[in-house]
């Protein structure tokens, strides 16, 4: 298209960016910035080759853009803001204009584009906040276009002075004129000018003649200071015609300066015209001079008299200073070679100037401040190139009781010499660097008074404030004075912030001092401006202030901030100052987060760049940065933040202390808050502000912060590289990060694919460090602040009447209601709502390390003495430890998160409960699964009344329709890890009440949908039994077939209506999928029975099942005869049957597989059925199950007597040293809350099989080996203490009663021991009651039970025979061998009682 049709192709692109200028297509976000910059280049590239048809277009979109009408203050933004757009455009591709262009195009810009540049020049409007920058564009404009089109611009200006020496008003326009001012000129055009001048001059009227000698003045610097070589040559080889013309003008200047007003008006225009005169110059410098010379040298005369304050008159003096001015400023781009005259002549004048200038009893001014400012700093910048070492003028303008005006000049004039340094005879600025300490100080006591001027408490207490006098700028309304002196303070900061920019050097230079001052002034430098970061209410100083810490993150700054010890000063404060902005980052005390986070990518290559160059060095400093490995105790969430107030600093940095030097303070020492190294609390906050960056709305702060883990990574690689350890001690998520930073290069990538590949990396983060559960608790919080005012809008809405805010204020007004706790969020912007949902999918994809982080303190109590924990099944440790401390913050977020599957919100209910769902079922993080599971059971049980009849209601069953969404997206999303955690809670009650709530739901549309997605779950869940763990996984399955085929054809014949049949057609094909994976491999288990009786209700049962499912088949071919008659069988529905058909087939052949034995007497005639289909359907499942392998051995009448011999067997197994693995194994796995059923069946099955002796010995000797020591034994909650107790309780009930029973009757009822009284407590005895006497009576009584008890050794029971003997044997060969002495001594009567019994 480019090739053929050009015109058609440009025109696109014109079009293109028209549409995309702010006034069309509104405010601009960071993707139509990039876009608009893209379509500029775009068309600045083409002009190079289509030039006429680029500014054509641009043109017309520019007449159009002006034409338009405006409402409101937004409206008025976009337009200005597409009015530098275009001519910004169009001055870059006039500086590219080919050499070739055409005649008629240069006519064409003179016809269409110059008028509407002038247009913008001529209605400059005063106090209008855009008109300036609109005039600098425009006149940048005008500048390009006349570079290559000269004479037709300055034809224009031609014609209007020739209309205007004929024009007879007196006050005519004089625009055109002006327009001198910024056009492009060299030497030939300047020539050409004055040559128009002065043959018109005369003819003109008054107001025209000013405005072409003020015009003319700024034509002559426009010549100068861009074309500095030719002036510089003017001096090498004087130009005759050129001072001809300048002369003659000067003559006539000087006729018409009749008056003085007059004279003031025009002697900054004659010494111009005299610089232009070299030769003259050199004439009137003699005591005699030629008569037509004599009125330069008589100006000159007087312009020294009006200087030094002789010439009568105020005009006169200040029009002295301005012409003084330039001409020393004029001087400076001649080569004091080339002629001494003018040097002289400047020398003569300069003393007085300064005087005048820089008097700070008597400041300078002409009512007009912008213009005094300018002359002064034109003047200072002059004096420095003239005589670099002379400087009292510097020590005057940095004197603290000079008025303010002389330290923004000051500031100002330094920046100038620094930026602009065209001549190579110019000084540099390194002759200033001595003053570099009053500049610091300048700078502290400016940065104080500005932020106290603004309301922000100031951080550090600097040297005696500075006194501002003097209204530096005009302002359109009168403010308070304190007011004015704030705007002035941040006037002057917004200098000094340009100036570190420029030359940070110059405020780093500390010529002779030691290491210690050198880094305490640099660390007060650097805090200063990190202060000014976050400054909302001072955004542009916020900018500079950035620029400069960049700067002086320069290879060549950091090697100033200390010279003496780089490397451990680099550490200390950039540190300190990453710390203080990501702090604040995260607290959201900064609104522009996505660009402080680009700067923050610089400042981390700049750091990565000064740690690669000093790789060797920073050797003998790696005490700065202590590596931790994944198993130190690095705390990070609760630490100490480190601030920037001087208070709040000491007070937050236990380890360091403040040193005051001159009025300014330092930190001393790396180590802060809780022991750490700063640099290490760095590294935290750091990694926790780009954590938190992860789930901001702005797509561009998300891979910006993706970005910056690669220079966290880069750092780690230098460090490592260092300390010769491995990287993961450094950054324990390494690998992590890496794929973060991979990630970030993802430009195209949309909002909704880019968090959810966040939230993917999240969930691989392994390692808990205090960055990321430091970023986890902190985003908890905001979570639920913002939760809490969503929830309660439109309470919280603002109130009627007040006007809407913009995007941009509401999502400004929404971040800052996150720090203060209050504010409320407009639900209206889409910003606020995203930035939530990212909230929660954050907190879910990393909760899983957060919650790892939190158990890492410490294990679960239980601790089975059968094993090291290692060995153990980890789930049950691990939801222990989870249900023991409920009140985590983690535990926190899943309570509020499923409190939310049912929020009723009535303007964002809906997105809320649909997020939720998709966040926990595909994106919570598999460590918290067990925690789900676990609460989700605590819940559904709750709906539930005591006789277990449900409570139904429309909350009850929107809970279960969400949690039933969210197991089967969770079950059926194979997230990496996720079969680790998976089997680590049982979900089995919470699966039945599932399907016992929904049973009870009815028939209705909604709950038919229920009931068939629960069925899915089902399926999903048996797909992944093997990652599941299962209590009693047979009665369960059992339980839940038993329920399922109750929704078999349970309204599928009744409906009426097509599509609640589809629906309940549905249902049934779920129904049976699910019964499907359920009787896979599932032997029947009737609740009640046991032997033939078991066998009988079996049978019974499993003919129940298989006459539903021929019910079933019957109904599908019934229904398909019906259809096939009528003709009107859909393709929809046959599909729906011959999928039902073969899964009802599967069921039978998974039903009869597992079932052989009670089955196959109940599905044998099937094969002898009359119905060919029938028997076609028995020989299909006879064939599924033959495919499958069935063992018909099961079919023997004692299959299940068999079946438990051989398990009780297997339990009781015994190895060839008498150990019992199987036994000890099922010690070593059980949970703690099951052991006293253990210990029943095992005591049970070994004492049947006499083997109790060998399970008592394996038992107790491994219980007194892991004893600490006697007094520790069986005191514990073990299994061997359980199964004694047991033991104990079984076998030596019949024992002790027979036993004690005579005893006990004999005291009860014999008339001898009735009043017999056994107190020995002395307050409880009775009056008639002696102590001594009930001694002698308990001491009788006790006997005779002891007597007893020893006497019927013979009558005690052989098992409990046995445990004493392996109390004995154990605690004989085991723990006393281990005891001391004087433990042998005192357990010496224990062991002989054991030993009586054994």
């Amino acid at each position: 298209m480019a090739a053929h049709k050009p015109v058609e192709w440009v025109q696109a692109v014109v079009n293109r960016f028209d549409e995309q200028l702010p006034i069309k297509a509104g405010q601009q976000n960071t993707h139509t910035k990039v876009s608009t910059e893209h379509n500029k280049e775009c068309l600045i590239n083409i002009s190079k080759y289509k030039f006429s048809l680029v500014i054509s277009g641009l043109t017309n979109i520019l007449k159009n853009v002006n034409n338009m009408r405006i409402f409101g203050e937004a409206a008025e933004k976009n337009l200005y803001l597409s009015q530098l757009i275009i001519l910004d455009t169009l001055e870059k591709c006039l500086a590219g204009q080919p050499k070739d262009t055409l005649r008629l195009d240069e006519t064409m810009l003179v016809k269409q584009l110059l008028p509407e540049i002038c247009h913008f020049i001529h209605t400059y409007r005063e106090g209008n906040q855009h008109a300036a920058e609109l005039r600098s564009s425009a006149s940048g404009v005008l500048f390009s276009l006349s570079c290559n089109n000269f004479n037709a611009v300055f034809s224009r200006i031609s014609t209007r002075l020739q209309e205007l020496t004929v024009c007879s008003e007196d006050n005519a326009d004089v625009h055109d004129i002006e327009l001198l001012q910024y056009i492009s000129v060299d030497c030939a055009k300047l020539k050409r000018i004055l040559q128009e001048t002065v043959f018109k001059f005369k003819a003109l009227k008054k107001v025209a003649q000013l405005a072409a000698i003020n015009s003319l003045e700024k034509a002559f610097w426009n010549w100068v200071e861009n074309y500095p070589d030719e002036f510089t040559k003017l001096y090498q080889t004087p130009q005759m015609d050129l001072a001809d013309c300048a002369e003659k003008l000067f003559d006539l200047v000087d006729g018409f300066a009749e008056s003085t007003k007059r004279k003031a008006a025009v002697w900054p225009l004659q010494i111009i015209l005299l610089v232009l005169c070299p030769d003259i110059i050199q004439d009137i410098a003699k005591d005699v001079v030629e008569d037509n010379k004599t009125n330069k040298k008589l100006f000159l005369d007087n312009l020294r008299k009006a200087l030094a304050g002789h010439g009568g008159s105020r005009q006169l003096t200040e029009s002295a200073a301005i012409a003084c001015v330039k001409l020393c400023k004029a001087s400076t781009y001649i080569n004091w070679e080339d002629n001494s005259v003018i040097f002289l002549l400047v020398q003569s004048m300069v003393v007085d100037l300064k005087n005048l200038l820089f008097n700070p009893s008597k400041p300078f001014s002409r009512g007009n401040q912008n213009a005094d400012v300018d002359l002064m700093i034109d003047c200072l910048v002059s004096c420095f190139r003239i005589s670099p070492h002379n400087n009292q003028h510097f020590k005057t303008c940095l004197a603290q009781n000079s008025p303010s005006t002389f330290h923004y000049v000051l500031v100002n004039s330094l920046h100038r010499i620094i930026t602009n340094s065209a001549l190579d005879w110019w000084p540099k600025i390194d002759a200033v660097y001595c003053h570099s300490m009053e500049l610091r100080s300048m700078f502290s006591e400016t940065l104080h008074k500005a932020l106290q001027g603004s309301g922000v408490h100031t951080p550090i207490r600097m040297t005696t404030s500075l006194t501002f006098k003097e209204k530096m700028t005009s302002l359109k309304f009168k403010e308070k004075p304190t007011d004015v002196e704030t705007r002035n303070y941040k006037v002057l900061l917004l200098s000094m912030v340009k100036l570190i920019h420029a030359d940070p050097k110059l405020l780093l230079c500390n010529p002779r001092k030691q290491g210690p001052e050198t880094q305490g002034s640099t660390a007060e430098l650097i805090t200063g401006l990190v202060q000014l970061v976050p400054q909302s209410s001072m955004p542009e100083i916020a900018q500079e202030a950035m620029e400069a810490l960049l700067v002086l993150h320069q290879l060549d700054s950091i090697d100033l901030w200390n010279p003496d010890a780089p490397i451990e000063t680099f550490w200390e404060i950039s540190s300190q100052m990453l710390f203080c902005i990501c702090k604040r980052l995260t607290t959201n005390q900064i609104l522009s987060s996505t660009e402080i986070l680009k700067w923050l990518r610089e400042i981390l290559i700049c750091r990565n760049k000064f740690l690669l160059k000093n790789k060797q060095s920073d050797r003998s400093s790696c005490h700065f940065l202590f590596p931790y490995g994944v198993g130190c105790d690095v705390t990070g969430g609760g630490v100490n933040q480190i601030s920037l107030d001087h208070e709040e600093l000491m007070r937050c940095t236990p380890g360091g202390t403040l040193r005051k030097s001159k009025g300014s303070f330092c930190l001393e020492s790396t180590v802060g808050c809780a022991g750490m190294p700063i640099c290490r609390q760095a590294q935290t906050k750091l990694e926790v502000a780009m954590y938190m960056s992860l789930w901001s709305p702005d797509t561009e702060a998300v891979l910006v912060a993706m970005s910056c883990f690669r220079h966290l990574c880069e750092e780690a690689d230098i460090r490592c590289g260092v300390d010769e350890v491995s990287v993961h001690n450094f950054l324990p998520n390494y690998n992590t990060f890496m794929e973060f930073a991979s990630v970030s290069n993802m430009m195209s990538t949309g909002r909704a694919a880019l968090q959810k590949r966040a939230m993917a990396l999240l969930r691989r983060i392994e390692h808990p460090t205090p960055g990321n559960t430091e970023a986890w608790e902190d985003t908890f919080l905001k979570w639920e602040t913002a939760t809490k005012h969503i929830l309660n809008y439109p309470k919280t809405k603002m109130e009627d009447g007040q006007v809407t805010e913009s995007l941009h204020k509401t999502i400004v007004k929404r971040r800052m209601s996150h720090v203060s706790g209050g504010g409320s969020i407009d639900l209206s912007d889409t910003d606020s709502l995203q930035e939530w949902i990212n909230m929660t999918g954050f907190l879910c994809a990393l909760g899983g390390v957060c919650l790892q982080h939190r158990g890492s303190a410490g294990f679960a109590t239980y601790s089975p003495p059968m094993g090291p924990v290692s060995e153990r099944k980890g789930s049950m440790i691990s939801m222990m430890s989870t249900e023991g401390n409920t009140e985590t913050p983690v535990s926190k977020f899943m309570d509020r998160l499923l409190s939310l599957m049912v929020c009723t919100h009535e303007k964002v209910g809906l997105q809320i409960r649909t997020n939720i769902k998709d966040l926990m079922g595909l994106e919570l993080s598999p460590a918290l699964y067990p925690m789900l599971f676990n609460k989700l059971k605590g819940i559904i049980s709750k709906f539930f009344d005591s006789q277990g009849q449900v409570l139904l209601n429309d909350t009850n069953t929107q809970f279960v329709e969400q949690t039933i969404a969210i197991m089967k997206n969770l079950l059926d999303n194979h997230t990496e890890g996720s079969s680790e955690h998976l089997g680590q809670a049982s979900i089995e009650t919470m699966m039945l009440n599932l399907v016992r709530y929904v049973r009870v739901l009815g028939n209705l549309v909604h709950a038919i949908q229920i009931k068939t997605k629960l069925c899915q779950l089902v399926k999903v869940m048996m797909e992944r039994r093997d990652d599941l763990s299962f209590c009693q996984e047979m009665k369960f399955r059992n339980k839940m077939v038993e329920y399922l085929t109750d929704w078999v054809m349970g309204t599928s014949n009744q409906a009426t209506d097509e599509d609640v049949k589809c629906l309940t057609r549905d249902l049934d094909q779920a129904s049976m999928e699910a019964v499907v994976s359920l009787l896979a491999g599932l032997p029947l288990q009737p609740e009640e029975g046991d032997g033939v009786e078991l066998m009988e209700a079996k049978s019974q049962l499993f003919l129940k099942y298989f006459t539903l499912f021929m019910n079933l088949l019957n109904d599908c071919s019934e229904v398909e005869d019906e259809s096939a008659q009528t003709g009107g069988r859909k393709r929809g529905m046959s599909r729906r049957l011959a999928s039902l058909r073969h899964c009802t087939v599967l069921a039978m052949s998974n039903l009869l597989n597992a079932n052989v034995d009670s089955g196959l007497m109940h599905s044998i005639g099937l094969g002898y059925h009359k119905d060919l289909q029938t028997r076609a359907t028995f020989m299909e499942v006879l064939t599924k199950i033959l495919q499958q392998g069935t063992e018909f051995d099961t079919l023997a009448e004692t299959v299940l007597a068999d079946r438990f011999e051989r398990l009780v067997e297997l339990v009781t197994m015994m190895g060839d040293q008498g150990e019992l693995p199987i036994a000890m194994a099922l010690a070593n796995v059980v949970p703690c809350s099951q052991w006293d059923e253990l210990a029943r069946v095992l005591v049970t099955l070994f004492d049947s099989r006499h083997l109790l002796y060998q399970l008592l010995w394996n038992m107790f000797s491994k219980e007194v080996e892991l004893a600490d020591s006697m007094q520790t034994l069986f005191r514990g909650n073990s299994l061997a203490s359980k199964i004694m107790t047991f033991c104990f309780k079984v076998y030596g009930a019949t024992y002790l009663q027979k036993l004690l029973e005579p005893l006990l009757r004999t005291i009860i009822t014999s008339s001898e021991w009735q009043h017999v009284s056994f107190e020995v407590d002395p307050t409880r005895l009775e009056s008639s009651e002696s102590l001594e006497d009930n001694k002698r009576n308990l001491l009788q009584m006790t006997e005779k039970f002891f007597h007893a008890i020893i006497n019927s050794s013979a009558e005690f029971p052989p098992q409990l025979r046995s445990v004493c003997h392996c109390l004995y044997q154990a605690t004989c060969h085991s723990l006393l061998n281990k005891a001391t002495v004087k433990e042998k001594k005192e357990n010496k009567k224990s062991v002989s009682f054991l030993e009586k019994f054994s």
